[in-house]
Order: C-alpha cells, then structure tokens, then sequence
C-alpha cells in the first residue's frame, strides 16, 4: 500500500527512474539476494517501506515471524544502502514504537520511556532497531539515513483480510459486507473506546517526499494528521458511508489495545507539510474504488 503510494507520487511529479521490485521478484529477507540487487542497480534514493504489517490479532499470532521477518528486511536494505553508497534513505517506522501509556499526542522523545504495547511489541521492537539502525549508520559511517513514524494508515492498496487486516480496512469491509447480507448487526472486537488517528496513505507518499527533499536531520519525524477519533465513533462514521443502520455488537472479551495513539505532529508541520485529506474524504474514496471487491 504505502510504496504502490509513493511509486505513484513520484509519477505524478514527473519522475520516470524508479526502481521497484515485487516481493515475489527481490526476498528482502534474503541477505544475498539484497546485495547483488543493489549492486546491480544502484539506486541512489531508497524508500524503505517493506514491512509486515497486521492488526491485533495477526501481531499476537504471528509474534516470531512480525519480529525476524521484519528486522530482516530492515537489516538486509539499510546495510546494502549504505555498502553500495545510496546517497539518502528513508525508513518507515510505525506509531506502535512508543510506549503503550505514553503522554498524549506521542512527542518523538518518548521513545524507549516505557513498556510497549503487549500485542504488538515483536512488530514495535523490530521498527525501533530500524530507528536504531538508521541513527547508527548515520554516527558511525555518515549515511544520509532518516527516519519517518506513520500513524494509522488507509487507502489504496489496504489488506481487506479479516484475519490480517487494521481496523479501518475490517470495519469497513464487516459493515458492507452486514448491509449487503441484511444484518441486523455487525460484531465487533473489544469496547470500541481506544482512540486511534487515521492517515490516508497518499497523505503519507507526500510527506515521504517532503521529507527526502528537504530533510535530513538525526531525529526521527511523526507522520499523521494530529487528530484522533474513537474506535467506536469510527464504526458509526463508516456505517454512515456505507448506508448500513443496523447495531454495532461489541464484544467486550476481545482485547482494545493501547487505549490511544495520537501524535504530535508539530515536528514535520514546522517542516513544511501538513495532511490534505479528511477521514470522511478519504473513507469514501476508499470504499468507492473497493466495494464491488467485497461481493
């Protein structure tokens, strides 16, 4: 989702020389396979956007394979990046690196001041060594590596599997699919309380840019849009959308998660860039290009 994002902003501004591979052409957990392609190709800006990604229920289940999978990745593109002389690259973290009761809106400077997240601690240990493995490269070797922390993310491209998927992407696939079905009501995990903040993927692609345009600072940078709703409130706005008027059936036995993750944008804002697109916009660009899908 988040490369399909930036491969299509980069074409939008006219950029032709892009480098891609599929995962089913270029293993990036195969550290052989990682070096011959940079050194076959040469790239000389790197988006790190690889990752596997999940919700809470594949984060729990899957735990070893969110945590070598993903510190592989890492660790195999940003040594080859910095073996192979890339001028700059970008990392993408992810909003679950901070603690899980940390200050609200997250500050960068919260990281590592307290216990993570039980259910998603593998996948926020593995993005914290890529934060770690960029700040090294860069005080170690001088690489022009940066680091940018993305809230929630939607969009074009999301995983709609109700075993993988976040909680945007399942909602809203549960509720089209309840409307469509006659329903009467849609079960849902946990209390619905837990406030999340949603970025819309091409939100994100742009900010990406932004920063390896004119960023290249040591700190790590918050991306998201500064503003947070509950899980519950984001349930009736999608319901609102999809047209669906039956009842939300929460399943208070099932795990919320961290009871919030807003962050504090103020960083990236006071560097130029500023989200465009509204949760109810983007929502409803989303579920007009992905509805006939779910049928």
């Amino acid at each position: 989702m988040v490369g399909s994002a930036i491969v299509r902003n980069l074409q939008s501004k006219g950029y032709t020389n892009i480098i891609t591979r599929t995962r089913a052409e270029l293993d990036l957990t195969d550290q052989q396979a990682v070096d011959a392609f940079f050194e076959s190709e040469k790239p000389q800006q790197v988006y790190l956007a690889a990752a596997k990604v999940g919700g809470i229920h594949a984060n729990n289940v899957y735990r070893a394979q969110f945590l070598y999978e993903n510190l592989m990745m890492e660790a195999n593109v940003i040594h080859a990046a910095w073996k192979h002389g890339v001028d700059k690259l970008l990392f993408l973290g992810s909003s679950c690196i901070y603690p899980k009761l940390a200050p609200q809106p997250l500050v960068e400077d919260a990281l590592l001041t307290g216990p993570l997240e039980p259910t998603n601690e593998p996948y926020a240990i593995a993005k914290i060594a890529g934060i770690k493995l960029c700040e090294t490269y860069r005080h170690q070797y001088d690489a022009n590596f940066i680091s940018a922390m993305p809230t929630n993310l939607y969009g074009p491209g999301d995983n709609y599997d109700l075993e993988t998927s976040h909680v945007l992407p399942a909602l809203l696939r549960k509720i089209h699919t309840a409307k469509v079905n006659g329903h009467p009501s849609v079960p849902l995990w946990g209390t619905g309380s837990p406030k999340r903040e949603f970025l819309h993927v091409d939100d994100l692609a742009e900010a990406c840019l932004h920063l390896m345009d004119t960023y290249s600072g040591e700190e790590w940078v918050n991306v998201g849009t500064g503003e947070d709703l509950s899980i519950k409130s984001l349930a009736e706005l999608i319901c609102d959308i999809v047209g669906y008027t039956g009842t939300l059936d929460w399943d208070t036995s099932k795990p919320d998660g961290t009871p919030r993750k807003l962050m504090n944008v103020d960083r990236i804002n006071g560097l130029g860039w500023k989200a465009s697109i509204g949760l109810r916009e983007g929502i409803e660009r989303v579920y007009a290009e992905v509805k006939s899908t779910f049928e």
